[in-house]
């Protein structure tokens, strides 16, 4: 589906997300850093804890939202409720307020993605949407790979001026949406305006959320891909971790004499940098190498890369090899991107579409608790130990995507 083809809702999308994820990146790498300093970083790895749990419950409730009152609402609302959060980061006096603002941020993040997402599913027919949601991806990846170098510099000199920036962007794509962007929810979503009060609507959507959970196919899904994610999640876990204290200072071009000399600390950046780099410039092409294939291989696929890519990382420590493994289980989490928001949109039943989306949000968050065990378990296991153990969890991953995909057919996909 061509660029000039898209529905102007997507456009606007498409140019606003793009815009803020790169400021996001800009601050976000440097977060657990500002608070550590500040406040310890015991106290630090503590607090960073509980902003998944926010998180959690923002998409949950922005899902149920958006099936209930719109999508375009419920995307008003997050976006507002970031910029405001922006605004008070910039302005706080207390690193205390800091952190809470950083609680909305996130909060505000989760209640808008599930609206977001089934807009792109409301209106993309089922054969484009990997495509589309590709496309997202490369564009958030753009900022992914420039934010980080800019924000090491922008973040610790001009703080404020980087977040009174992010404020304004945000007020200028609520502004956009506000004027431009229509609604796209089905007719045979709930659209009810009674005059219920907000705690039967809330027992409502929780209602609605119990029926999604005790779904079995969407219950295997979830748990299959929560363990697939605890090796894509190493990345800034145990890799860093890894890289800093096992990988030892080495030139950049080994077989150049007078080669830049990197310690460990930019061996990691350049790794980083890389599996940024590769996503911009292949999420597109390699969704649309992998656009025939049942969402069963692709899944399996991905999670055999992500899980055998991350265990080679442990098995030589040579900068060369560490970009061929990056390469492996980069590509991994490549081809497995798209398809996970395309499958939810095509499964979940056309009036529940956002209630799925937010509860799709249960892989990163419960993954994201989970994957810390291996940066745990490092004071008492190898490296080898800890890469063998991300690969069982990969592996278990494989076999959960078989069984899910003998309770569940796929559907062929047809033009909406």
């Amino acid at each position: 589906m061509q660029l000039r083809l898209w529905d102007l809702n997507l456009k606007i999308r498409l140019i606003g997300e793009a815009l803020f994820n790169m400021l996001f990146w800009m601050y976000f790498p440097f977060i657990t850093v500002y608070f550590g300093t500040a406040l310890g970083n015991h106290i630090a790895g503590i607090l960073m804890t509980v902003p998944p749990l926010f998180s959690l419950i923002g998409s949950l409730l922005g899902g149920a939202l958006a099936d209930r009152i719109g999508r375009r609402p419920v995307m008003l609302f997050g976006a507002c409720l970031q910029a405001v959060m922006f605004a008070l980061f910039a302005v706080s006096p207390s690193h205390w307020i800091d952190y809470m603002a950083f609680i909305g941020l996130g909060l505000g993040g989760a209640i808008y993605r599930p609206a977001s997402s089934a807009m792109v599913a409301d209106l993309v027919p089922a054969q484009s949407r990997r495509q589309i949601f590709a496309t997202f991806t490369t564009a958030n990846n753009i900022g992914a790979v420039l934010g980080p170098a800019l924000g090491a510099v922008f973040f610790f000199r001009f703080r404020q001026e980087l977040l009174w920036s992010c404020s304004l962007v945000l007020l200028l794509y609520f502004a956009a949406i506000y004027f431009l962007v229509h609604e796209t929810l089905p007719a045979a979503a709930n659209r009810s305006k009674d005059s219920a009060s907000l705690t039967r609507v809330f027992q409502e959507q929780w209602k609605g959320y119990g029926i999604i959970f005790r779904d079995k196919v969407f219950l295997v899904y979830t748990l299959a891909g929560i363990f697939a994610l605890v090796s894509i999640m190493q990345l800034d876990l145990y890799l860093p971790v890894y890289i800093i204290h096992e990988v030892s200072a080495q030139p950049l071009f080994p077989w150049a004499s007078g080669s830049l000399l990197l310690g460990s600390t930019e061996i990691f950046g350049w790794v980083l940098g890389f599996n940024g780099l590769l996503f911009v410039l292949f999420i597109l092409p390699v969704t649309k190498w992998f656009q025939h294939w049942k969402e069963r291989d692709v899944f399996i696929f991905s999670s055999l890369l992500s899980g055998v890519g991350t265990f080679a990382l442990g098995l030589n420590s040579q900068l060369w090899f560490l970009f061929l493994a990056t390469i492996v289980f980069t590509f991994g989490e490549m081809v497995r991107s798209p398809v996970t928001q395309s499958f939810i949109s095509h499964y979940a039943p056309e009036e529940s579409r956002g209630q799925y989306m937010g509860a799709d949000s249960l892989q990163p968050t419960i993954g994201r608790f989970i994957a810390p065990v291996t940066v745990f378990l490092s004071s008492w296991v190898p490296p080898l130990g800890i890469f063998t153990l991300i690969l069982v969890f990969s592996l278990i991953s494989v076999l959960l995507y078989i069984q899910l995909f003998r309770m569940y057919v796929e559907k062929p996909e047809s033009v909406k």
